[in-house]
């Protein structure tokens, strides 16, 4: 297989306090795991990294090395691998408009971990002129109000079971996340 690069998104690190992960020791994890021109973005769980692997192989690999050498709620945390083509297809394939004035709206695209969307759009519960939710492929597209943003019902969602299945990142985090991978 040819060398790629992949986003390798981890969901439940450094949140609240919880399941802390350096960046600098992930980035140190990846490499020892034998992936190359590994970066990190952010202390929320960004990693951008070649590989000959297959995705699957590197969630594996990264799952069960993870908690080898952090301390971790395993409960929560879960890797996703993503390919070029994948996230370039979330950011060309937006709803229409999402993600174009932050100055109103808060955007977030909520990457999916082994579900679709149609099987998680039930577990969302938008505030009609607050909150407005969209399926994608691989992904849900969340907008709020932003003037109304403590209305918004997306916080609903995380009581839920299918949000163990999902990693939420700001659009202007998905946005510079992509251009890390298209160095």
């Amino acid at each position: 297989m040819p060398i790629t690069r992949y986003l390798v998104l981890f969901r439940g690190v450094n949140v609240g306090g919880r399941n802390k992960v350096s960046m600098a020791e992930l980035r140190a994890l990846l490499e020892e795991l034998g992936y190359s021109d590994v970066a990190t973005y952010i202390a929320s769980g960004n990693a951008v990294l070649s590989s000959d692997r297959t995705p699957d192989r590197i969630r594996h690999e990264v799952e069960v090395a993870l908690p080898k050498t952090f301390r971790l709620d395993s409960e929560q945390v879960a890797v996703l691998v993503l390919t070029h083509a994948q996230l370039r297809s979330v950011v060309d394939l937006k709803p229409e408009g999402f993600g174009e004035r932050p100055d109103a709206y808060h955007s977030d695209a909520i990457f999916l971990i082994g579900i679709d969307s149609s099987d998680v759009m039930s577990a969302f519960d938008p505030r009609p002129g607050v909150d407005t939710v969209w399926p994608g492929e691989g992904v849900i597209y969340s907008q709020r109000l932003s003037a109304q943003r403590t209305k918004s019902r997306l916080n609903k969602v995380m009581s839920t079971p299918a949000y163990r299945s999902m990693t939420i990142r700001s659009w202007a985090t998905t946005l510079a996340l992509l251009a890390l991978l298209e160095r």
